[in-house]
């Protein structure tokens, strides 16, 4: 069956192709974050020029000074040639994207003829975002912050009564790279289904997932940010990934999450949230879209910060938050101290640091006091 769905998202989409091209707001979602990756290295190497016209800035003889000491030059050179091995990744990335969605060399070259025809720049950062979560997802480098995240949610669900031979459905949107909801499926028990929207992420995951050997992969994850580095070979460090192989039984659904799900109404378990549901432009819609797909007596495992941006309609403290998914349908349940000291007392939600996103050599810090609960569905 979920082979199935997944047969059927593949033909809708070349379908939609051929018959609605100008309507489908699908394709040219694919089509730009193929863009972006087909252009990485041009991309970076545009601000690699930018960083080589304000060294020049610098009078001659301090340069001097700097060249005797540090060979500024040979370390924009590197980097240069760093982005060009980074390159090659994004273009395997693009390789595969256009063999699993049956995307043409010609529509892809037509796409961004016109693209750049009309001075459209593709989105260097989501293309970074997506490249730097085969860290943070599926690298040794990344376990630190993994360990930070996960426990709580997996020992969570380690303590729901389930059988391997019948099932709980689990559903995780905004999964991006999926490391979680492969955690979850390693814990047996569970037919787990992850959601992304973003088709930068879901072309990285679908080549992630194409892999057949671990740490056969690497990249250079921190060239792009010049900010907190002890040394510069921390800086243009190579990470190998996947430290370990996806599963085949995680099934990933593409698309928005209020909208993909119509028909699964009381379908799920349980549904879990990572550093998800910041990302709504409407959590009230959010909120009723997780309990319209909870069964009665569900459970809802969030955790993450509450960092605002995409325009959202409404930004709610977290007192809010509680407020209204109680009215909602959700009765909040006690959780382990382990997973942090209660945020407002007398409510059941825990706060508990976690680390996003940084470099695990550098010089700064990047982390949240995110917001950990277990909510049942009246």
């Amino acid at each position: 069956m979920r082979h199935t769905l997944l047969f059927l998202y593949i033909l809708c989409l070349a379908w939609a192709k051929d018959v609605l091209p100008q309507y489908n707001a699908e394709l040219d979602r694919l089509l730009t974050a193929l863009h972006a990756f087909h252009r990485y290295k041009e991309r970076n190497l545009a601000e690699t020029k930018r960083w080589r016209d304000w060294y020049k800035k610098i009078p001659k003889k301090q340069r001097s000074i700097v060249e005797s000491a540090v060979r500024y030059t040979h370390k924009l050179n590197t980097v240069e040639h760093l982005f060009e091995a980074n390159e090659g990744l994004a273009h395997e990335i693009v390789k595969h994207g256009m063999q699993f969605y049956n995307i043409s060399q010609t529509e892809l070259k037509s796409f961004i003829k016109e693209n750049e025809k009309q001075g459209v720049n593709t989105d260097k950062t989501s293309v970074a975002q997506a490249m730097k979560h085969f860290v943070r997802d599926w690298a040794d480098e990344g376990y630190d912050e993994r360990h930070d995240a996960f426990p709580c949610v997996l020992g969570t669900l380690a303590n729901v009564s389930r059988t391997v031979e019948r099932p709980l459905r689990v559903l995780l949107p905004g999964a991006g790279l999926g490391r979680l909801a492969h955690e979850v499926n390693g814990l047996g028990g569970f037919e787990v289904t992850m959601n992304e929207w973003s088709m930068y992420m879901n072309l990285a995951y679908r080549y992630l997932s194409s892999l057949s050997r671990a740490n056969s992969k690497s990249i250079h994850p921190y060239i792009d940010w010049w900010s907190h580095h002890a040394t510069t070979g921390d800086l243009q460090r190579s990470v190998s990934f996947p430290d370990t192989l996806s599963s085949p039984s995680v099934l990933l659904v593409e698309g928005d999450f209020t909208t993909v799900f119509a028909e699964d109404t009381g379908t799920y378990d349980v549904l879990v949230t990572l550093f998800f549901i910041d990302t709504a432009r409407n959590l009230v819609s959010y909120f009723e879209n997780i309990h319209r797909l909870l069964r009665p007596g569900g459970q809802w495992i969030n955790l993450g910060p509450l960092l605002y941006g995409s325009a959202p309609f409404l930004q709610l403290s977290l007192d809010e938050i509680i407020a209204l998914t109680e009215h909602v349908g959700f009765k909040f349940q006690e959780t382990d101290a382990s997973c942090g000291d209660i945020t407002i007392p007398g409510m059941a939600v825990r706060g508990k640091e976690v680390a996003y996103a940084q470099n695990g050599k550098g010089l700064s810090k990047n982390a949240y006091q995110a917001q950990f609960w277990v909510a049942r569905k009246n």
